[in-house]
């Protein structure tokens, strides 16, 4: 290869590499914003856990609106039957035990919804704990540990994301105790 031959695939072979050198450059520059993004997200969901005060106040409007629809409804029903027989045996004793389930039921769904709102807090902070730990290669029992988190809760995701949700359990409970009347 003569000296102009060699010189020519020096150029093209520095011009490569340069090439290269850029593209790596701006790969790891993409990384490290995105890194930074997710380190973000990450944090704030570890500062700022569950639900914010707006969401469990709109889940408890409607939960227990819901609640309360249905036995409204129920009562209505047991005055419409007044209305049509004329006969007010029993109505009193029924509209008194509508009541009762009605309260019975409203602080039932109440302590779900503080359950969920607690499990939720929980769950974003172990999600945002394994994220980080993920960023950062950190180990997530140490700093779980660290923060008061027990070991065992690190575990927990993919049993929470197999448990029944909120709409599932409040149903059947609707359910269980509405067929109670019927």
């Amino acid at each position: 290869m003569g000296r102009g031959a060699q010189s020519q695939t020096m150029q093209m072979t520095d011009q490569q590499l340069a090439r290269q050198n850029a593209m790596n450059q701006a790969l790891y520059n993409q990384g490290q914003s995105l890194s930074g993004t997710a380190a973000g997200g990450y944090q704030s969901l570890l500062a700022n856990p569950g639900y914010t005060a707006a969401q469990q106040s709109a889940i408890n409007n409607q939960s227990l609106g819901a609640l309360s629809s249905a036995f409204g409804a129920l009562a209505q029903s047991a005055a419409n039957r007044l209305a049509r027989t004329r006969n007010s045996a029993g109505y009193g004793d029924l509209v008194d035990e509508l009541a009762r389930q009605q309260g019975r039921q409203t602080a039932s769904v109440a302590q779900q919804n503080q359950f969920g709102f607690a499990n939720q807090a929980r769950q974003d902070q172990l999600t945002a704990l394994q994220g980080l730990a993920g960023l950062y290669g950190v180990n997530t029992s140490l700093l779980g540990r660290t923060l008061g988190i027990p070991g065992q809760l690190l575990g927990t995701q993919a049993n929470l994301a197999n448990a029944p949700g909120f709409g599932t359990a409040f149903t059947q409970s609707l359910g269980r105790t509405l067929g109670g009347f019927l």
